[in-house]
């Protein structure tokens, strides 16, 4: 079976979010499980500026933009320590700038972001073509990826090489959606009669997202409960109608981790290295991290969290009850950046409780490590998450997650008060309703767990037992391309029957 994998980002090359992560994971797991694959991005700046080992190829292609004739030429590499090919599409006038999507340091957009992914979309087909791979599953992820499925049911539908191609479409988070004025479709070289309700526009402008819902064969998303709440108006930002329509069509498959990077019998960022078996390690790394953080090292709760520091993220929860959580013996550990209140917020928080809070504005990969191990505790009360991984690396290190019912962390982490540790599911604690008293209680009752080490140890251990590998969703996914292809299969031999 042929895939193409198309994303925007791709760990290591360019990250901004949790996409890059999944995109430079599955594709490994997918290529062991015996599935050809190759990946397409974009070649940003900051990819030449690393100089990763890439290789210039001879594929050189064209591209309509509106009027304009755009041309690209393509490099080529692998992913670390993989046989997983990935080429880049190279345009210095779109993608020869620092950052992916926005002005560095800032959340403004560029400009010409829709002009930038149709060109993507394009030049991804054309370079298909011309590696004369003839998918038999196109897999597109997110909003940069929409129009994908869009032009090979319609511009590219006459070509031979995708005549027996099936399209999914994996949404990682709906609230991102590529929406720019409708003047733009006439930069896509698509029939205006696209631009109507059920297919392209969207009040009245041009949405990628819902192209590629609209269509593709299969739409995925990251959790089953997250498949489920984008039906309803709370979370399908004005597109659960359409996703209504397609319900038939749409599963929910949860996100795996990397269990080479995330892992604290092997994590090299680490100063002691642990397992289920022996969680001595797990001691050394609180302390470690406490020293580094220059909070005493006391045997209280260390709760940690590692976010964008966004409104999704239900920092708003926290910081309404921040003053309640210090009152509490613990301490609290927090990476990550995002809106400058919150900035603000964390930074006074440091100043005003030193010996309790430590805040680190910024991300790396090493201290997102240092976290996940030294914390007791990761917070997630998240107002909405399509799946989320920082739970699921927090089990494997032992460090119970508290988060908020929905999406993926509640597919992934049972409460501990509804379900006894001793069956061995529970694994957390979770909370349904979005509100600070609630989330206050729900850090307290773990923290009365957390003096019965005993019951807390078991918990520990139910987490760091289960199974959340990219080998699983990747077998999920393999199921459904096998029901496409299958599926073309039997179209086609209708086809030369009735001819």
């Amino acid at each position: 079976m042929n895939v193409v994998y198309l994303s925007s980002e791709v760990v290591p090359f360019a990250k901004t979010g949790g996409l890059a992560d999944i995109a430079g994971t599955i594709p490994k797991s997918l290529q062991k499980l015996g599935v050809e694959i190759i990946i397409l991005m974009p070649l940003y700046g900051i990819i030449k500026e690393i100089k990763y080992p890439l290789t210039k190829t001879n594929i050189q292609f064209e591209v309509k933009i509106g009027d304009k004739l755009k041309s690209g030429c393509v490099y080529k590499g692998y992913l670390p320590d993989t046989q997983v090919p990935i080429y880049f599409l190279n345009n210095e006038q779109y993608y020869g700038r620092k950052g992916l999507y926005n002005y560095p340091g800032t959340t403004k957009d560029f400009e010409d972001n829709s002009e930038r992914f149709i060109f993507f979309a394009q030049g991804a087909l054309e370079v298909i073509e011309k590696l004369k791979i003839c998918p038999d599953v196109v897999h597109c992820n997110d909003w940069q990826t929409g129009l994908i499925p869009v032009y090979i049911k319609t511009k590219y539908a006459g070509r031979e090489c995708f005549k027996n191609t099936k399209t999914v479409m994996t949404i990682h988070n709906i609230a991102y959606q590529g929406i720019f004025w409708h003047w733009d479709m006439n930069l896509t070289g698509l029939d205006w009669r696209l631009f109507n309700w059920k297919q392209l526009e969207f009040y009245g402008k041009l949405n990628f997202l819902k192209g590629g819902i609209v269509f593709s064969d299969l739409i995925t998303t990251v959790s089953k409960t997250y498949a489920k709440e984008i039906q309803t108006p709370e979370y399908g930002a004005g597109l659960d109608g359409v996703l209504k329509e397609r319900a038939n069509d749409l599963y929910g498959i949860i996100n795996g981790i990397d269990y080479s990077i995330w892992n604290p019998e092997t994590d090299k960022y680490i100063v002691a290295n642990y397992g289920i078996k022996n969680l001595r390690g797990k001691q050394l790394c609180k302390k470690a991290l406490q020293r580094k953080y220059n909070l005493p090292e006391r045997d209280v709760p260390v709760i940690g969290m590692i976010t964008r520091l966004i409104d999704q993220k239900g920092l708003d929860l926290v910081t309404d009850k921040f003053q309640d959580l210090m009152k509490t013996d613990s301490q609290f550990v927090l990476l990550g950046t995002g809106e400058q209140r919150y900035h603000e917020l964390f930074r006074a928080y440091s100043k005003t409780f030193p010996k309790k809070v430590a805040v680190k504005l910024t991300f790396d990969e090493q201290s997102a490590h240092e976290i996940e191990a030294g914390s007791d505790m990761f917070l997630m009360p998240s107002r909405f998450e399509p799946c989320g991984l920082n739970q699921l690396y927090s089990l494997k290190y032992g460090t119970i997650p508290i988060v908020r019912n929905t999406g993926g962390l509640a597919d992934t982490i049972t409460d501990v008060r509804s379900c006894p540790v001793s069956n061995g599911k529970a694994n957390g604690f979770s909370f349904k309703e979005y509100n600070a008293d609630i989330l206050l209680d729900t850090v307290i009752s773990a923290k009365d767990l957390f003096k019965n080490k005993s019951q807390w140890i078991s918990l520990m251990k139910n987490g760091m037992a289960q199974d959340w590998s990219w080998e699983r969703s990747a077998r999920e996914y393999i199921e459904l391309y096998k029901m496409l292809v299958k599926e073309s299969k039997i179209s086609g031999e209708i086809l030369v029957n009735r001819q």
